[in-house]
Parts: C-alpha cells; structure tokens; sequence
C-alpha cells in the first residue's frame, strides 16, 4: 500500500480510538492489504504515541494459542505495542470507557532482564534473559468492527491491546515450571473460565522467543526492562462497567481490578 492510503487507515484509527468508536473492518476496504502493511500503519501509531511523549515499556503477543486462535478464526500469532500508560497496577479501578468492546485475558508477563534479539532467539535465552515472570491479566480494546476480523485487521488494531493489570507474585524463572502455572478467572465472583500456560505455545517463553524474531524483520529488538504480555490462556471474558475481574494464579497470586 502507498504512504497516503496508510496514513489515511492510521488518522481514521486514532479518531475511533479518541472517540471509543469502531472503523469498518479493513480487509473489507482494502482486500489487497497486507500483514506487512498492517504492521506499517502500526509502527505509524507508535511512532505518533511516542511524539506524543507517551512511553514505549514493551509488547504484547496475540494469538499463540489454541484456544485463542479457534475464538478468532486466525492461526498465526501477532504482536502490539505496550505504553506506561496502559499499565494499571494490582487493585486498581480502570475507567470502563477509556475502551471498547471490553474484554480480559488471562496471561504471564516476561520482565526482561537483558536486552533480547532476533534473528535466532531461542526458549533458553529467553529464561537466561528474564529477571522476573509476573501474573497479568491483558485489556482488549477492539477499535476496528470485529465480526469477520482477519490478522491484518487485528495487527493494525495494535492486536487489540487496550492496557494491562499486574500483580501475584513475581518468581524467577526456574523458580516453577511456567507450563504448569495455572489460573482461575473471575467476573463478580462467578468463576467464568479457568486455563493453564501450557496453552501458549506449549511453553510460555516460546512466544517471547517468536516476538524477538519477529521484531527482529520489522528491525527492532526487545531490551532490557521491557514488558512482554506472552500470550492469553483463557479466551477472551466480556466486562461491562461496574464488573470486578479476580484472577487466581495459586501459588504465583492474585489480581484484582474493577471497571468504572
């Protein structure tokens, strides 16, 4: 696609998100576009947000697993980008309408310890690379109609990163066994889904290990400090304002949020 076309999908975007709305799904408009497009217009609303002197902490990865790949009707996973603004900490009320078409997966946070890069990342540099794995629970936020949603409308949605909540316990590591971790997922004290990181690529750090040779296409790397949301492993839980979400990961903890 032309820089005018891209520029035109990423102004058209930043106004849906400004006013909680939705744009026509892009494949439906554009169907000759690209995943590589699609990353272009959002490296484009990176780029805009840093302008804007919003912080680049980290990414999320999409799709890397089973269970969310059948509730989308995508079979690759994808990456998007993380602000410090979209950060919320353990116990926190989240203004509801900040989103839209609300939802919460279930996921482990990397902190990375070192800087980590592709093109040849693996699953053991990633767990030599990590100082800490966290519980979090990610916020979807779905700026593009989400009926008929391929990858590429996702990727240019910032695969549907809205924020993110974490809190539990951080542990090293090989402090656990990262496929074993498990969680128990709660909408106002009903338990609505329960998972287990296996799910993920069979081994959480594998999604981290993909993004670094994923980003390393696009030229970019993971550094030091860096946030990676790695994947849900429970589909995707609606809220509505006044919702208290609860998650209990057992031994690695609890988070608890509320939306107003």
């Amino acid at each position: 696609m032309d820089k005018d076309t891209l520029t035109q999908i990423a102004d058209a975007l930043a106004a849906a998100e400004r006013e909680r709305g939705m744009i026509p799904r892009l494949t439906a408009t554009y169907p000759d576009m690209t995943v590589e497009d699609s990353y272009a217009v959002q490296a484009e609303w990176v780029r805009r947000g840093a302008e804007a002197g919003r912080r680049l902490v980290g990414r999320k990865i999409g799709l890397t697993s089973r269970v969310m790949q059948e509730a989308t009707g995508i079979t690759e996973p994808d990456y998007g980008a993380i602000f410090s603004d979209m950060i919320f900490e353990n116990g926190s009320e989240i203004e509801f309408d900040q989103f839209s078409n609300v939802r919460i997966e279930v996921e482990l946070a990397f902190v990375l310890d070192q800087d980590l890069s592709g093109p040849n990342a693996t699953v053991f540099e990633v767990l030599d690379k990590t100082r800490y794995v966290v519980p979090a629970l990610e916020i979807l936020s779905s700026r593009i109609e989400m009926e008929g949603r391929t990858i590429v409308d996702t990727i240019t949605d910032n695969a549907a990163m809205g924020g993110m909540v974490y809190g539990g316990n951080p542990v090293r590591p090989g402090e656990v066994d990262l496929r074993w971790v498990s969680a128990l997922l709660y909408r106002n004290h009903v338990l609505e889904d329960t998972g287990v990181a296996a799910a993920i690529l069979n081994q959480p750090p594998m999604g981290v290990a993909w993004l670094a040779n994923k980003l390393h296409g696009h030229g970019a790397s993971l550094a030091a400090g860096d946030i990676i949301l790695a994947g849900s492993f429970t589909k995707p839980m609606w809220v509505h304002r006044g919702d208290t979400v609860h998650a209990d990961f057992h031994e690695m903890g609890t988070i608890t949020c509320r939306f107003v």
